[in-house]
This record gives C-alpha cells, sequence and structure tokens, in this order.
C-alpha cells in the first residue's frame, strides 16, 4: 500500500520513504552477505531490523527466517549453476530435513523466551561463530 492512501503531510511521506529506503538497504545488505557467504543474512537482518526499523525481537527473528529462506534458495541455485557441483543438491536436500524439524521446535520456543534472553542467546551464537571463524 502506497503512501497516498494514508500520508497526510510531507513530513509523514518523507518518514514512510526513509523507512523502505532503509528496508531495502538492509534486504540489499543482508542478500549480499548471504550470497558471500553462504549464510550469516539472520545475523545482520535481525540486528538492523531492531536498531534501525524498531522492530521487536521476536518479530524480528521471525521476520529473518522469512527474509533469509529465499535468499539461500536463490543463492545455492546460482552456486550449482555456476559451479556445476550437483552433489550439493543432496546435501542441501539432507540438511534442509533436519533444519526443518529443528525450525518447527526454534519457532515454537521463540515465543517462550523472553526478549532479553533472545538477545543474550542470539549474541552467544554470534560469538561463537566469531570465535571459530577467527581460529
Amino acid at each position: 500500500m502506497g503512501c497516498a492512501s494514508f500520508c497526510h503531510t510531507k513530513e509523514e511521506g518523507r518518514r514512510f520513504r526513509m523507512k523502505n529506503w532503509k528496508k531495502l538497504l538492509i534486504g540489499v545488505v543482508t542478500g549480499f552477505a548471504n550470497g558471500l557467504f553462504g549464510s550469516g543474512g539472520g545475523t545482520i537482518v535481525v540486528p538492523a531490523m531492531e536498531r534501525f526499523l524498531h522492530v521487536e525481537e521476536h518479530k524480528a527473528h521471525a521476520t529473518a527466517i522469512a527474509i533469509i529462506l529465499p535468499l539461500s534458495i536463490l543463492s545455492l541455485a546460482i552456486y550449482v549453476w555456476k559451479t556445476g557441483l550437483s552433489e550439493v543438491w543432496q546435501i542441501a536436500l539432507w540438511a534442509s530435513a533436519g533444519g526443518l524439524a529443528g525450525g518447527v521446535v526454534g519457532a515454537k520456543l521463540l515465543s517462550k523466551v523472553s526478549g532479553i534472553w533472545l538477545h543474550r542467546i542470539f549474541g552467544g551464537f554470534m560469538i561463537a561463530a566469531a570465535v571459530r571463524m577467527l581460529l
């Protein structure tokens, strides 16, 4: 829905356009990271939505899932197309089956974890990943 239907002042219109530019920029950076590194988009999109779009923690994590899925599928398809490594599909299918099971459990737990603990757990995973990559 465009701003013309609900923005009544120039300032409201400016804020509407700025928020959409922020969303687009967050998407570009997230897609770039996901395509380049094969993952990692969630580590960008969640904090970016919280900080720049003022999305509540639980909604940011849930929205990240919807954003990362199509990015990951697209990145995988381009990678296989460019490299010709068709065995990657078999790995992806098996890992996706496990990911579906883990996703169901994680999604059910998301509503039971407080925002502060969600931040702590997410931060812990980010620190662990950073340490693993540096060593």
